[in-house]
């Protein structure tokens, strides 16, 4: 099992060093968010630690100090599926921090019930998709000061299976958590595609990023109904922290090794699906993203 397993995990390591760098991990209190937030502070960054549950967010950032000497982390808090909450943390980023080289838009939902935002959106497209997004848009103006910088949103293999349904993003005429995760997914990748191709020409990159079939949290909803099928075939199953070296890849790999815009999995770039490709889908969820926040990007 183990020989197999082995074909199924990246073999990449770096020691690259983060000195003076500044990056912040949503949902970085569990999981993958969690390990990455380690990693990056083990390599000497100041890490933010965006979370929703501020109680978790700060025994993470306790967990990390305890683990990695000399680290730099701090708890902030961020509930991705209420734009106040978003301008909250955004505003306060700009009152504490002199620059932001990484956005690590790592926090999501996954095959939830159905529910929306404090906003009214269907809470995967709203949390994983246009909570990033809006995110994203508050803090360019810290991440192109800080050029070069980076922006890594954390996608799926489910993308494949997605379609952006933009005459009923609500989910009001039928919702399936698969589909409706599938979806959120999916626009990650193509809001990655979009804003590498307008930020290139400010120094600020955009990676979209599959961490595999992982054990965390986010997953309940995903792994409890198969059961015993997932127990036979746990070995296929990565760790949180085998599920972040992909993260870490587009992190600290040197831009001229990586391809802005690109889908990433298993410490290399990879196609998405056909439909991840489609610029001109790319273009029209970016215009009704920004319609629905009611913002305009310069």
């Amino acid at each position: 099992m183990q020989a197999i397993r082995s074909l199924f995990i990246p073999k990449w390591s770096s020691d690259i060093r983060l000195d003076g760098k500044t990056a912040i991990v949503t949902g970085a209190n569990v999981g993958i968010g969690k390990e990455t937030a380690k990693d990056l502070a083990a390599r000497g960054a100041r890490v933010i630690l965006a979370c929703r549950d501020m109680a978790k967010g700060e025994q993470a950032a306790r967990d990390i100090m305890r683990e990695v000497k000399g680290a730099k982390v701090v708890a902030k808090q961020l509930d991705l599926a209420d734009t106040k909450s978003i301008c909250h943390f955004a505003e306060n980023v700009y009152n504490s921090e002199k620059a932001l080289h990484f956005l690590i838009n790592n926090a999501g939902v996954a095959m939830c019930p159905y529910g929306l935002t404090a906003d009214g959106y269907e809470i995967q497209f709203g949390v994983n998709h246009l909570g990033h997004f809006f995110l994203t848009f508050l803090l360019l103006d810290l991440l192109k000061h800080s050029a070069p910088s980076r922006v890594i949103n954390l996608s799926s293999g489910a993308h494949a299976l997605g379609k952006i349904q933009f005459d009923d993003l609500k989910g009001e005429k039928g919702y399936h958590p698969m589909r409706a995760y599938a979806q959120s997914k999916l626009a990650n990748i193509l809001f990655t595609r979009e804003l590498a191709k307008r930020t290139e020409v400010l120094g600020v990159t955009a990676y979209a990023v599959d961490p595999g079939a992982v054990n965390t949290e986010i997953t309940r909803h995903f792994w409890r109904p198969l059961g015993s099928l997932v127990k036979n075939f746990s070995y296929l199953i990565k760790t949180p922290e085998e599920g972040a070296m992909t993260t870490i890849y587009c992190t600290v790999t040197p831009e001229n090794q990586l391809h802005t815009g690109g889908y990433y999995r298993d410490c290399g770039q990879v196609q998405s699906c056909r439909a991840g490709q489609d610029d001109g889908s790319a273009l029209k969820l970016w215009a009704v993203s920004c319609h629905l926040l009611g913002v305009r990007w310069r």
